[in-house]
């Protein structure tokens, strides 16, 4: 089953960032916000180049840090001496946001993947979050991920990420018979998912209908407005949220 904190309190989205503010998203500043208002906090991990375990979402640095280049083409000392436009920080390992958390509010871990099988990141993260006492559970939208974790971490909780599948600039990578089997959710069973997390713009639908009504707590996201909110109270049992303060 999932835990009952999962539905009890709105997830903040990569930490309760606001760059206006310089709190980044998946960093630290952006977790001690969120540990400020008790939100639970959804983050992004990935390797780095020498197998350290970093929150990061994107595959490559561009985006956020001054440099340029694929995450697990730099070893961890190299990542943590880049810092984000607009902020102060450097790249998280997961250890340093286990210490920050420190269990006090729930983690939502999502394991990236590129569906090429490549388990490292799983057989990294497993032996971290053994030695961590907090409440947190892991998903990915690649279900191979979340059955390694079954195996390696089956006390940890485990969760499917989903949406349509229907940006081909995102998941071409996919065949059609993969997006369908994602978009429709058919390894939530078979790697013992006991939550699923789905796009709002995928809302309502079949499948996480069927999740939902069968017991397995419905998040969704990302919700960015009270418009969406009122949209996700509807069709979701849980919003993963950034932009505004749900609390308001």
């Amino acid at each position: 089953m999932a835990p009952s904190w999962l539905t009890a309190r709105p997830i903040a989205h990569r930490g309760y960032h606001a760059s206006s503010e310089g709190r980044i998203e998946n960093t630290l500043s952006s977790v001690r916000a969120a540990i400020a208002h008790r939100f639970a906090i959804e983050v992004d991990l990935q390797l780095t180049a020498d197998g350290a375990v970093v929150v990061f979402h994107d595959e490559t640095v561009d985006r956020l840090m001054e440099a340029s280049g694929r995450v697990d083409a730099f070893n961890l000392a190299a990542l943590k001496a880049l810092r984000f436009r607009g902020g102060s920080d450097a790249i998280p390992s997961l250890d340093e946001l286990l210490k920050t958390v420190a269990g006090s509010v729930p983690l939502v871990l999502e394991l990236k993947s590129e569906f090429k099988g490549d388990r490292r990141l799983e057989n990294a993260v497993a032996p971290i979050l053994a030695g961590y006492g907090g409440p947190c559970v892991v998903m990915s939208f690649d279900p191979d991920s979340m059955a390694a974790m079954k195996r390696l971490a089956p006390t940890i909780p485990r969760g499917i990420v989903a949406d349509r599948y229907t940006d081909l600039n995102d998941w071409g990578f996919l065949t059609t018979g993969q997006r369908f089997r994602l978009r429709h959710l058919l390894d939530v069973a078979r790697v013992g998912a006991t939550f699923v997390s789905y796009d709002l713009n995928g809302l309502p639908s079949f499948a996480p209908s069927i999740v939902r009504a069968l017991g397995r707590p419905l998040i969704t996201w990302t919700v960015r407005t009270q418009a969406d909110r009122e949209k996700a109270r509807g069709v979701a049992d849980q919003i993963t949220f950034e932009g505004f303060d749900p609390d308001a």
